[in-house]
Formats: structure tokens, sequence, C-alpha cells
């Protein structure tokens, strides 16, 4: 038999996965993401799409961070009305990402349209709030390596790919074979999160190539978050991190707490000015087991609990310090999630030597946006860089050097420190890619190289054809290719 795979999306870019797989008998479409960065990617968020959504028979996801899944309440609004399988902890966070994209891209517009830095009339979000409920009521959760069928002659099994909590590779198979997406690809021996799973074959596979033309900074075990941190804080500065709110924050905060406890920076405090970070944080808390070895109650560090639990019942005090130790696998010392927009507004405007972690990890919207406002013409003061800066975010343009940007509509220049802190990064890059590429059987009858800007993709492909001697191929946004199942 054989199936038609349209790549709509992740297709000689980073941002909008979205592939949809025809089978004859079936339509499923793999991810529903964003487009973010330049303009001529994000307007592709407004353009209609080449099928009849409310023609789709389902919907499989692979992970929460939105160029994967942000566009699935327009794709609800459009018309599709089936179910996204998802995993567990995919649904639970596109509990929280899902809604605050709505809102938002309602406030944005609300902005744009209040102070007139815009060319519509009246500026318009993609979707909001009620959209994003609505494809939230369409979420079925999937255990791991649990196969599922999702439409007539589709079968779904997603294995963990050590991304992002609930981040999966989707093994899709049909009546004549199987086909691999990838997703996004975690890295090896990181902390919170496991090793990304092997995979043993496919006929067809989908593998990212974010970082396909580079090798992170090694791991100098927080050496040079430490100096950062360091450095800020004696010269009276804040330290502003964008971050993404889902999955980097928690790594961020494991290292911080990390270097507090080895008494290597200053104790400051810690403010992670996002309300869905503050969220994920609870959602990263309560799925542990799903974690890294490290952050499991039985790996922790062995402190005492708090001298009350002492005359308690052996099996209550147990029960106390499992749950105080919980609690506390992402807390530091002077730790506090900023809830309230007049808190922000306070802490935006405070001048105290801080730590301020908050949304959006390109600076392209959120509250960071203020913090960087404030921080950014001050000379003490240290923006740090912990993620992929897609080309036309206002992250890239920063880490390129430029000494002014715009932000609400306002030039505003920059005097503080920009750092870019590579060895944080989620995404595998070049060798790890092969490293898991090389725990194939047998090589896929072609290998689609997908989200990545071109000369990572091109990168990546001429290292996987010469030292795995497999076929390779870089679709077009738009491009149909008839799979032979």
């Amino acid at each position: 038999m054989s199936a038609t795979l349209t790549f709509l999306g992740a297709a000689r870019t980073v941002t909008g996965s979205k592939y949809l797989l025809d089978t004859g008998t079936a339509k499923v479409l793999i991810d529903g993401g964003l487009f973010q960065g330049l303009k001529e990617l994000r307007e592709r968020n407004w353009h209609d799409l080449p099928f009849r959504p409310a023609d789709l028979d389902a919907v499989v996801l692979t992970h929460a961070h939105l160029d994967h899944c942000g566009y699935l309440p327009r794709l609800v609004a459009q018309g599709f009305s089936g179910r996204i399988f998802c995993t567990a902890g995919t649904k639970d966070l596109c509990n929280i990402v899902l809604p605050d994209a709505g809102r938002i891209q309602e406030e944005d517009a609300a902005d744009a349209n209040r102070n007139g830095y815009t060319k519509h009339a009246p500026a318009l979000p993609l979707y909001g709030e009620a959209d994003a409920f609505r494809a939230l009521a369409l979420l079925q959760p999937v255990g791991y390596e649990r196969p599922l069928p999702v439409a007539a002659g589709v079968e779904v099994e997603f294995i963990n790919a050590g991304h992002l909590l609930g981040s999966a590779y989707a093994r899709v198979r049909t009546a004549g074979g199987t086909i691999v997406f990838g997703g996004d690809l975690g890295r090896y021996g990181r902390p919170v999160l496991p090793d990304p799973a092997p995979i043993a074959e496919a006929d067809y596979l989908l593998v990212e190539s974010t970082y396909g033309d580079r090798i992170h900074e090694p791991d100098d075990d927080g050496k040079r978050l430490a100096e950062v941190v360091s450095e800020t804080a004696a010269r009276g500065g804040k330290l502003i991190i964008p971050a993404f709110a889902i999955g980097r924050v928690e790594e961020l905060i494991f290292w911080l707490k990390r270097l507090e406890e080895q008494k290597r920076i200053p104790v400051l405090p810690v403010f992670v000015d996002s309300p869905m970070a503050g969220e994920a944080l609870a959602r990263y808390t309560e799925r542990l087991h799903e974690l890294d070895d490290d952050l499991q109650p039985e790996q922790t560090d062995g402190k005492a609990p708090h001298d009350r639990a002492a005359h308690q019942p052996r099996e209550q005090r147990r029960r106390q310090v499992k749950e105080e130790r919980r609690l506390c696998a992402f807390c530091t010392e002077r730790f506090r999630v900023i809830a309230s927009a007049p808190e922000s507004k306070q802490l935006t405007q405070s001048r105290m030597p801080a730590i301020v972690i908050s949304s959006s990890g390109m600076a392209t919207g959120g509250r960071v946006l203020h913090h960087l406002k404030a921080a950014l013409p001050d000379s003490r003061c240290t923006v740090l860089f912990v993620g992929y800066q897609a080309e036309g975010t206002r992250g890239r343009r920063l880490v390129d050097g430029e000494k002014a940007v715009k932000i609400h509509g306002q030039m505003i220049p920059v005097n503080a420190r920009i750092e870019l802190l590579g060895s944080m990064s989620a995404h595998a890059d070049a060798g790890e890619i092969l490293r898991w590429l090389g725990g194939f059987t047998r090589p896929p009858k072609n290998t689609f190289i997908v989200h990545g800007e071109p000369l990572a993709m091109e990168a990546l492909a001429t290292r996987i054809e010469r030292e795995l001697h497999w076929q390779t191929r870089m679709p077009a946004y738009g491009e149909a290719i008839t799979l032979e199942l």
C-alpha cells in the first residue's frame, strides 16, 4: 500500500510542526504547532490549511510546546471535532499552555489596538481562551508504549523522547509499515528528564535538526551559570532569564538550587514571573516518577525533616517527609512564583539584585518584555538566554548583538550584558542525534530531516549519509511525498 505525507510545518524551518498522513482510508495530523519567529513565518498561522479540518479522523500530539500544539485551538475553531491523542503529561501541560496562549494573544491584540502599534484595524487574536478550552476537551491521554488504534488502519504508540514532561515520539503503524515521527529529541545525561528511549526500526523516519550543525557546550557542572549569577550580583544588578515556561524553567531552578546548596552562588531571591511556569512546576512535581533519578524522593539529599515530624507516628512522619522533599524538588532558598499582574509590576520596578525567570524563551511576548524594558538600559543587569533563539525573534537579535530592540512600539537601548548558555538546551545536538539514530537495527527507507533551519538540516543530512549511509530528504513547506508501505 502507499500513503501520502504532507509537510505543513517545521519544513526547512524550526517551528510550526504539522504533518498530514493520508492513507487513503484515514487522515491523521501529527502535531498542530504554531509558526514563530520571522513575520513571513508567523503569517502562515493565518493561512487556510490545504484540507478541511473537519475531514481529519484524528490528531496525534508529540508534546506540549507551542510550536507543536499551539495551532490546535485554531484547528478546532475551523471545524475539527475528533480526538487529539497524547500522553498524560502532555495533556497536563496543554491544560496550562493553550489557555495561556489564547489569553496572551487576546491581550497583545488589545494592547496593540489601545496603543496604536498595529497596521490592522482592529488587530485580532489568532484565537482566544475559549477556543483553547474547546481544544482541551478533545485531548485523549494515552500511556507510554501502549499501542492504540486512532483511525481506520492506523495505530499509534508513544515512546518517551526525554525532551519535556510527557514528550514522545509517535510510532505510527499502518497495514503496510511503520513511520516514526520524532517530535523533538531530548538529550543524554541531563538533569530533570530521562534519556531519550531507543527505537530499533522504522520504514520511514522524521527527525528534528534544530542543532544539526553544532555540538552543545560541554556540561560544566553549572560553572558558567554560577559565574553569570555571581558577576551580576556583584554589580548589584538583576539577572533576567527569558525561559520557556514549560520545560526550561524546571532545569534552571534545578541548577540554581544545586549551586546554592554547594555555596557556589550567593543566595538571591529567585522569582518565577509566570503563572504558567508555576503551574508547570506543580505538574512536574506531581509526575516525579517520570523524571530523572536525581529527582526521585528516595534519591534526595537526606536532609532531616522539620522537628515537628519527630513526634508524629512513623507512617505519618514518613509521608510528611516525602511530601516536603517532593515539594522542595525545584525550590531554592528564597523562591517565589509571581502570580498577579500588580506583583509583576512591582518586581519590574524593583532595583534589588535578584534572579527573574520569565517567559517567553525567545522574548517574543509575555511578562519578560516588561522586565527587558527595565533591565536592558541598565549596565548592571544581565540578560541570559538559555535556549534556541529562532531567526527573526527578539531573543535572536539580542544574542546577535543589536544595540537597540523594539518592545511595545519603543526602541529600547541595550546596555545590559547579553549572555547565551548553550549547554542547557533541551534539544539534542548533532552528536546526540547520531547517537540515537545508532540504535536502529536497519536503516529506514528514507529519513526526513525536519524542524531545523536550512544550514542545520543540510549539515545533519550530510552526517547521516556519510556516517550511517542512510538516504535522507529535506522536505519543503507544503510538499507531499508518497510513502511505499
